[in-house]
Parts: C-alpha cells; sequence; structure tokens
C-alpha cells in the first residue's frame, strides 16, 4: 500500500517534467497522510492540465458519508476497473499525484521500520491516481483521490510487497487521456516502473503524522 508520501520540489521543476504550473500555493511537505491535501495533476475538458490541492481518501460520489474516504486511501490496480467505488472514476476521472518520494514500513522483530522510497536521480515523479468529487446536499463540493498501487519490484519485496503505480513521461499522457482504452490502462498499471527507485532506511520520526521537515527523509544507520 501507499500510506504517506513526500512532495517537496519546487514549482520550476515541476513545470520542467509535467509540463503545468501551480494554480494554489502549496508548501514543501515530508509527511502527506491520508485525509491531507496534496497536488493532482488532472486534464480540464479542454484538455489542458490543471494542478489542484485535492484531499487523499477517495469519496465516490455515491457516497453517504466522506468518512467512506478514510478507507479509500489506496485502489489495487488488479482490481480497480471492477470495484464499485473506483470503476466510474477509472473510466473517466483519472489523475497523477505528485511526489519526491513515499514511505513503506518494514516488518522486523523489533518492530516496523519505516524506509524512504526515492528517485535515485532526485526529482518528482508521478504517482497513478484517480479522482472524484462528491457533492452531498446541502454541503460545498469535495474533490478527493486515491493512489494506484501493484505488486512491488523484485528489489523492495524485502521492505513491502506492495507499491505506488509508477507513471512516467512517456506513460502520464496515455494515463490522464479519458480517451485511452482499459487493455492500455493496465499495460500502465503492470509495465515496467519508469523511474528507477532506491530506498534509504529513515527514522521513526515519521511514524507520527504529525511530524514534519526534511530531517523525515533523512538516513539513519541500520
Amino acid at each position: 500500500m501507499c500510506g504517506r508520501f513526500v512532495f517537496y520540489s519546487p514549482a520550476e521543476a515541476v513545470t520542467r517534467l509535467f509540463g503545468v504550473e501551480f494554480e494554489q500555493e502549496f508548501q514543501p511537505r515530508y509527511n502527506i497522510a491520508p485525509t491531507q491535501v496534496a497536488p493532482v495533476l488532472r486534464r480540464d475538458d479542454a484538455g489542458s492540465r490543471r494542478l489542484n490541492l485535492l484531499r487523499w481518501g477517495l469519496v465516490p460520489f455515491w457516497a453517504k458519508d466522506r468518512a467512506i474516504g478514510n478507507r479509500m486511501i489506496n485502489a489495487r490496480a488488479e482490481t480497480v476497473a471492477a470495484k464499485p467505488a473506483f470503476r466510474q472514476a477509472y473510466r473517466r476521472r483519472r489523475c497523477l499525484v505528485l511526489a519526491d518520494g513515499f514511505y513503506e514500513w518494514q516488518r522486523k522483530d523489533a518492530g516496523k521500520v519505516p524506509w524512504y522510497i526515492h528517485s535515485t536521480a532526485g526529482g518528482p515523479f508521478a504517482m497513478a491516481g484517480l479522482w472524484e468529487r462528491w457533492r452531498p446536499e446541502g454541503e460545498e463540493s469535495l474533490e478527493t483521490f486515491t493512489i494506484l498501487t501493484r505488486e512491488a519490484d523484485p528489489w523492495m519485496t524485502a521492505i513491502h510487497h506492495r507499491m505506488p503505480v509508477i507513471v512516467d513521461g512517456d506513460t502520464a499522457s496515455r494515463w490522464l487521456d479519458p480517451a485511452t482504452g482499459e487493455q492500455a490502462l493496465n499495460s500502465v498499471c503492470e509495465g515496467p516502473t519508469g523511474v528507477e527507485l532506491e530506498a534509504t532506511q529513515v527514522s521513526r520520526q515519521v511514524n507520527n503524522p504529525g511530524n514534519e521537515g526534511p530531517e523525515l527523509i533523512q538516513p539513519v544507520g541500520n
């Protein structure tokens, strides 16, 4: 799964890599947790890319209570096309969740050990996501997202058996294009990870979602 991630790259790096500019102010974050807002890249009706802040934890359009989103932070790529909570968004409302890395926890006898997974080259990348707009009667609409996950690459299985679906520049356009068919979408989810990643062991301070700051991604000894 993906239960916590990081995004701190400057706006210039995002524009250079994804061809989009920030429309809302966003401060660097080193411990983004479910129910918090994060930058999400979408296509508007005219086909232009837009970057907006959405709440993490997808609330289906048919939901009666927004609390359902607390359980919808991830969608399994293997079943997303069939799940009632995700299938319409998978066909029509796909997005990219921007990140500089994500955290996973490795089970050991002494407890769970946090690892920061990031690009070996540095810089941001995108995780495949879905978004929804929830419009409860008498309330303001709420836009939310979820992150797709897949089986982990072999090198990462010692840490965790799942990882986000990472989207590179070649597959980003296909993922965002509403005309992309299910077979092509499945190939994005099942294909090789387009970004070379590595893992750095970090402090257990990241376990507390209230902790924040660049010290959270600094390496610690084994």
